[in-house]
């Protein structure tokens, strides 16, 4: 199953420039992004251009796929984000929406987008990943905060791996989490495994630093995405890991291929040894988890 139930990913990293956790902001209303329809998404949808106008991109609601758990929740997340997103001179297209916690009646959906806005004849590319907090009464979720990612402005210099992962055609990154590695505030060990991982895989990066708690979800511990130790990849060789036609066997070797690029705690939907190097829970079921020491 290729990428584009989730939505078109972005590919041209260099040209973006201009975690399990990310900087948490107050809950003001998102920023947002766009893709080409795919199977499973629903008709476009945005508005027409003002005549004389560059025409925003088209872009198509997201919707769960096969494999989700509690699907409800992610769509009343992924909603309210592209609700406030799309308008008359903005266009956001959801490309992946996984699990930064999951509890029986608490959840964190980790949005994470692509986005263009219109000033005049301009047309700027844009994306965050939000952090949409939710509550369960019964069978319905309601939103109560969003935390938009905050990379924070790019670095003067970066190191040897952070060009080479922006440059990479192997390594795909959303907006913010290209944005993470141009700051200069995501290790180097980070760094390293993917471009380690990405020799025989290639892996779509959900987040890296910004956009996910700032604490693992239910707890009071620190994750390592907010100090840039980790990252979460959302779909692997085009196929997305919550999928349940996507192979066991592919998921396990790139969940083994993290552990060996240096990873000390990988998560996953399959729990392929001991803690604290293994784990597997609800939350991990759609995404795979790589954590990096200092």
């Amino acid at each position: 199953m290729s990428l584009t139930r989730r939505g078109v990913l972005l590919t041209g990293v260099g040209a973006l420039l201009g975690g399990c956790s990310a900087t948490a902001s107050s809950t003001a209303a998102p920023t947002g992004g766009a893709t080409a329809p795919g199977p499973g998404s629903s008709a476009p949808t945005g508005s027409s251009s003002p005549p004389g106008a560059p025409a925003l991109p088209a872009v198509t609601a997201w919707t769960p796929g096969a494999g989700e758990l509690v699907p409800a929740c992610k769509l009343a997340a992924v909603r309210h984000v592209e609700r406030a997103e799309n308008g008359p001179d903005s266009a956001l297209q959801v490309v992946d929406a996984q699990y930064g916690g999951l509890l029986a009646d608490s959840a964190s959906v980790v949005v994470v987008t692509r986005a263009w806005r219109r000033s005049g004849s301009r047309i700027t590319p844009d994306g965050r990943t939000y952090d949409v907090r939710l509550s369960r009464a019964g069978t319905s979720w309601r939103v109560t905060a969003v935390h938009p990612s905050y990379p924070g402005p790019a670095a003067r210099r970066h190191s040897a791996a952070a060009r080479r992962v922006l440059g990479s055609d192997r390594i795909v990154l959303p907006p913010a989490a290209a944005r993470d590695v141009a700051s200069g505030l995501v290790h180097d060990s980070v760094l390293l495994a993917l471009l380690t991982v990405s020799r025989s895989h290639r892996p779509a990066v959900s987040v890296i630093r910004s956009g996910h708690p700032l604490y693992v979800f239910g707890t009071d511990r620190r994750s390592d995405h907010p100090q840039g130790r980790a990252f979460d990849t959302w779909a692997i060789d085009g196929l997305p890991v919550v999928d349940p036609r996507t192979p066991r066997t592919l998921v396990e070797d790139y969940m083994h291929a993290v552990a060996d690029a240096g990873s000390y705690n990988v998560g996953g939907p399959y729990l392929l040894g001991a803690a604290p190097q293994w784990f597997s829970d609800d939350t991990h079921h759609d995404h795979v988890h790589a954590g990096f020491g200092a």
